[in-house]
C-alpha cells in the first residue's frame, strides 16, 4: 500500500484479533538509511503494545495503551508525518533490546 489513509488504517486496527495481531507502517526512502516504522500488536490482555523506531535502534521506542482510538490517531500522525502523534504517550526507549550484546536478554514472545 502506498500512503495508507487514516480510514484504511482505522479499519486495519479495528480487524486486529486472534491470529491477526499486528499492523506494521513502513517509511520507505532510498536516500535515507535506517529502518522508520510504527507498529502496534494487540495482546491477548486486549491492550495494544505500540512502538516506533526513528532510523536506527538506538531510537526504538514503546508504550502500551488500552485505547484503540488513541492507536489510530498514532499510526495516522505517523504515516503523514505530524509529529504531534507521539505526545499521547509516555514511551520507553527499548533499545537495548536490539543494540550489541543484547542477544542475553529475553525478548517477550507476541
Amino acid at each position: 500500500m502506498g500512503n495508507p489513509k487514516p480510514s484504511a488504517l482505522s479499519r486495519m486496527v479495528a480487524n486486529l484479533g486472534r491470529g491477526n495481531a499486528f499492523v506494521i507502517v513502513e517509511r520507505i526512502d532510498n536516500e535515507t538509511d535506517g529502518d522508520w516504522y510504527v507498529q502496534v500488536w494487540l495482546r491477548d490482555d486486549n491492550t495494544y503494545q505500540l512502538e516506533f523506531r526513528d532510523g536506527t535502534a538506538a531510537e526504538h521506542y514503546q508504550t502500551r495503551t488500552v485505547s484503540q482510538e488513541k492507536v489510530i490517531v498514532a499510526l495516522s500522525g505517523w504515516a503523514e508525518g505530524c509529529p504531534e502523534w507521539k505526545g499521547a504517550f509516555m514511551w520507553n526507549n527499548i533499545s537495548t533490546w536490539f543494540l550489541a550484546g543484547a542477544e542475553s536478554l529475553t525478548l517477550p514472545t507476541p
